[in-house]
């Protein structure tokens, strides 16, 4: 095990967070446990509760706030709109923030005339990194779409070094693969936000032996233990490696989402005992000290955060921390029917306490289940179109852009989620109805030139075009594989009356076959086995062209051989049965 000095930096402090009376909420169960939180995962399917209270915090927050068109509100619109068109609207003081007083100051702010100015994707390399040569032809795609950023969350594909060496996977970015992805972007206009997790989602750090001590439940690699003073020299150095590679950043990403288990380590348990301490201000405290580094080290680039953390907390205490000072919110949610009322109270929420602007992210794959293979295009479009009726019905000036994400994992140890070529028709539909404000026949038209499809469905996983966007021909595969190959095998094995009845397990095992029947069967059983290792010879050279040959490897053993191998057991027992009657 390494030294524990070996991220200590001069001068820090081990001191736990200051104590500042404020008052406290009701229930701290998301902080505490994941198995009790009424939150999925991130990026994951959105519940009924956690759309009601996204924009309701303690105390009452939230209350006597927007609930409806008013006559006044449509009177305020009304003379808003006579103003722009007369060009004399004069900016409004950041007070005048109800939403309906959208003003035109916001297009040199964070909206323009369709929706969000501001549109990163989100690339999620924690699982199935693309390889460099295939960002390089996709970024030009995203640019012609409506993209105007990245946010690149690397996990373990950064190539960490030095002590921080053990965090880099085998398939990692060298420094020169990340150096020409971000000269890529730079060319294409593509603004970087990097994303670092420096607080909850640790497990690709603290899975490992040398980083274990510095886990907030000894049991649980997923969240950092915020009292060790070596956790934030560890935070430290990993933003550090990560700002060197990455010039003229405006924007970090800090993570801290899905803190699960704070508190319960030993260390926070005695720290709670001390009066008016709350997991609350310890969050809060280890996001200000990361905050801090990040203004001290970095004065130009403000720090991002997921939201979910702060939605819970009382305004005064959230007001008094000195957090709203330090970092922009990202707020996040991927349903389809988006609580749209929810989102604009919360935003009015984090105005009155002090946060100067928020961020939006919506998702345009990884939300729908753990182990999706296919992206329904028609729901992540829904959570668009559900996010600009929000940006409409908030002052324009307080948003300062929206993510796209796409999640590849729920978390480092869940299995993939839709692969990004994949989702390539899904980022489209919905980039393009942030760029122009919504979505119609006319986009769609452009979305499938630019896609080369003849025909895009939006309500269906199915598609009748193949499309010549890169990676096209990995969807088309996965499509047939997703659709047909365990329903084909199925029907064979399980429904045909003649491999029920009499190649049963029990036939097969003794090695007992009727001459007759068999040949009822055995063609059939054949032609498909043959049919399916052709469609998997073609996908899996389809996908060495895009990805490692680990996620080749993980998406096959998930998706392709439990069906493929129980077929071909089928074939080979039916062989060796046919020998020995022979």
């Amino acid at each position: 095990m390494r030294s524990a000095r070996l991220f200590r930096l001069p001068g820090e402090s081990n001191r736990p967070p200051s104590r500042n009376a404020s008052d406290k909420r009701a229930g701290n169960v998301h902080y505490r446990t994941a198995r009790s939180s009424s939150r999925p995962h991130r990026g994951r399917e959105a519940t009924a509760r956690q759309r009601r209270d996204a924009g309701t915090g303690a105390e009452g927050c939230g209350q006597a706030l927007y609930t409806g068109v008013s006559p006044r509100r449509r009177q305020a619109k009304a003379i808003d709109a006579d103003r722009r068109c007369r060009g004399q609207l004069r900016a409004r003081s950041r007070e005048q923030s109800r939403p309906e007083r959208r003003h035109a100051a916001g297009m040199e702010a964070g909206m323009e005339a369709g929706g969000p100015r501001r549109r990163l994707v989100h690339l999620d390399l924690k699982g199935a990194p693309p390889r460099a040569s295939y960002l390089a032809e996709v970024l030009p795609l995203l640019r012609a779409l409506g993209a105007t950023g990245l946010l690149l969350e690397y996990e373990d594909t950064f190539p960490y070094a030095g002590p921080l060496e053990p965090l880099r996977a085998p398939h990692a970015y060298s420094p020169g693969e990340v150096r020409a992805v971000l000269s890529q972007a730079r060319a294409q206009g593509l603004e970087v936000v990097p994303l670092v997790q420096t607080f909850g989602h640790m497990e690709f750090v603290l899975k490992h032996r040398e980083f274990a001590h510095l886990r907030e439940v000894k049991a649980f690699p997923n969240a950092l233990n915020p009292h060790k003073e070596e956790s934030r020299a560890l935070v430290k150095a990993m933003i550090d490696q990560v700002m060197a590679l990455h010039e003229d950043l405006k924007w970090f990403h800090i993570g801290c989402d899905e803190v699960y288990y704070l508190g319960e380590g030993e260390e926070s348990k005695q720290w709670l005992q001390q009066q008016d301490n709350t997991p609350e201000k310890l969050w809060l405290s280890h996001i200000k000290a990361v905050a801090t580094c990040v203004a001290s080290s970095y004065p130009s680039v403000t720090p991002i955060v997921w939201d979910d953390m702060l939605r819970g907390i009382g305004e005064e205490t959230l007001a008094e921390s000195g957090v709203p000072q330090l970092v922009q919110p990202m707020i996040w949610d991927y349903a389809a029917d988006l609580d749209v009322e929810g989102k604009v109270q919360l935003i009015e929420k984090y105005r009155r306490c002090g946060f100067s602007k928020v961020w939006f992210a919506s998702a345009f794959k990884g939300a729908t289940g753990v182990n999706q293979s296919l992206t329904l295009i028609g729901h992540h479009l829904k959570n668009h179109l559900q996010w600009l009726k929000v940006a409409s019905n908030s002052p324009a000036d307080v948003l300062e852009g929206i993510a796209l994400t796409g999640w590849q994992r729920y978390d480092h140890f869940s299995v993939l989620c839709e692969l990004l070529p994949v989702a390539i028709p899904s980022v489209a539909v919905c980039l393009q109805a942030l760029k122009n404000g919504g979505y119609s026949e006319k986009i769609k038209e452009n979305v499938e030139k630019l896609l080369g499809m003849s025909n895009l469905e939006t309500d269906t996983f199915m598609s009748t075009s193949l499309g010549t966007f890169p990676g096209s021909n990995i969807l088309t595969l996965v499509t047939q594989v997703s659709f047909y190959l365990k329903s084909s095998v199925d029907e064979l094995l399980e429904r045909n009356r003649y491999v029920t009845g009499w190649f049963s397990p029990y036939h097969r095992k003794r090695k007992i076959i009727h001459p007759i029947i068999m040949h009822h069967f055995q063609p059939d059983a054949v032609s498909l086995l043959s049919k399916w290792n052709a469609v998997v010879q073609d996908l899996q050279a389809a996908m060495e062209q895009v990805f490692h040959e680990c996620t080749v490897e993980e998406w096959m053993e998930e998706n392709v051989h439990p069906s493929l191998q129980k077929l071909q057991q089928v074939v080979d027992d039916l062989d060796k049965a046919i020998k020995a009657q022979n």
